[in-house]
């Protein structure tokens, strides 16, 4: 439950996906990030909260129009939000209006987190190789192309399960390593004390010692504790009684490695580029390169 609870915030969130940072790096150096940090994140728990007594309205309307349990209408796969929904949707008045209503939801929804999604990896790129701004759109087109393609699979006889599959094995496992390493690279290769300074510089004032500690140890170790745990026996969830064969759960560890292979890949290439001998250049690799100076920037009013 708690992994899947952490898989919901970094969806609904963003971190790890690299979102935050893009979006951010538009941001004028002054932008108060703390306030944006606190509403945004109020905001999300605040929808959350709500939409669980939406969902669970839904699920007891359906109980009791069947004649069960709650327990036994509601499903832990995609199939809450495909079937179940669609179905108790289909037994209320007017049923057409909210049938529309419900899946231009959807459309919307999954339109804003591809402006999102692709919006961080248009903006790495085009920061890493600037001559490619010149092509933006074309690029944006070649991008939209290549997801296109790939989500065809999606809607096969068998692309429920491959959603599935892909629900499975990419936010729980990966992500939770991903945004671990962001922590570990910030609070303790950064430091905690320069971050703040970096944050004093923008907003005229430290943060707490609560925020300090959550970054240098709560977060990571509670991080770290998650993807163990995720590690443990993990299986893909099941959708219905469909059981997935060795082969498409090799294709899922496959999928995690695809993302966590480029975190020691890039390590080593760097490593490998770097001038000096070996030790020489792992102390240059671990050190921070760029060092802000903490006085250019004028406080904002608090």
């Amino acid at each position: 439950v708690w992994i899947a609870a952490t898989a919901q915030i970094f969806f609904s969130l963003g971190p790890g996906f690299g979102v935050l940072l893009a979006l951010s790096s538009y941001n004028k150096l002054n932008n108060n990030c703390y306030k944006d940090a606190l509403i945004t994140s109020s905001i999300n728990c605040f929808t959350s909260f709500f939409a669980g007594f939406a969902v669970f309205a839904v699920l007891g309307h359906m109980a009791t129009i069947q004649g069960k349990e709650v327990r036994d209408v509601a499903r832990s796969d995609v199939g809450l939000i495909f079937i179940v929904y669609p179905e108790a949707i289909s037994t209320l008045q007017v049923s057409p209006v909210w049938a529309m209503l419900f899946f231009l939801m959807f459309i919307t929804l999954g339109l804003d987190t591809t402006f999102g999604g692709l919006e961080a990896i248009c903006t790495g790129i085009l920061d890493e190789w600037p001559i490619l701004r010149k092509h933006r759109k074309l690029f944006v087109l070649f991008l939209m192309m290549y997801c296109f393609i790939g989500a065809l699979a999606t809607t096969t006889y068998g692309g429920i399960h491959v959603v599935q599959l892909l629900d499975s094995y990419v936010a729980p496992i990966a992500l939770i390593f991903v945004v671990f390493l962001e922590a570990v690279s910030v609070s303790w290769l950064y430091g905690v004390e320069r971050f703040s300074d970096d944050i004093k510089s923008m907003l005229g004032f430290r943060p707490g010692i609560f925020w300090r500690i959550c970054w240098k140890f709560l977060s990571p170790a509670i991080l770290l504790f998650l993807f163990v745990m995720s590690l443990i026996d993990h299986q893909p969830m099941p959708y219905a009684d469909y059981a997935y064969p060795q082969w498409a759960i090799a294709v899922g560890w496959l999928i995690v490695m695809s993302s966590l292979s480029f975190i020691p890949g890039y390590f080593i290439y760097i490593l490998i580029i770097t001038p000096g001998t070996f030790l020489e250049r792992l102390r240059s690799v671990f050190i921070p390169v760029e060092v802000p100076d903490h006085g250019y920037a004028e406080p904002v009013p608090v």
